[in-house]
């Protein structure tokens, strides 16, 4: 039983669990780094640089911050949620926004 608390505040606590390095094999760069594909990121999210013309691994986006859910593109023009959240648009009129599942 206290094991199991422990875990869920570890996850409550820790609002970047699943961008953590160890936990994701295979990938090798971490936010900021240039990119060709979103596999490549820590974050699993390669983000379009419009005024450079590249891409950059970038954080998957926060509640309540705009998002598209992942697709099978190389590259982002908006970063998917976070571990946790979903990507709903619950207005037709604004744009889909990371929200609690």
């Amino acid at each position: 039983m206290a094991l199991a608390i422990a875990l869920l505040l570890s996850g409550v606590l820790l609002p970047c669990w699943g961008e953590f390095a160890l936990f994701k094999k295979g990938s090798t760069k971490a936010n900021g780094a240039r990119c060709s594909h979103h596999s490549e990121c820590f974050s699993d999210c390669c983000l379009i640089n419009l005024d450079s013309g590249g891409a950059f691994c970038a954080p998957r986006a926060r509640i309540t911050m705009t998002c598209l859910p992942q697709t099978r593109s190389a590259i982002n023009i908006v970063c998917p949620c976070r571990v946790g959240l979903k990507c709903i648009q619950k207005d037709p009129d604004c744009s889909r926004r990371c929200r609690l599942i």
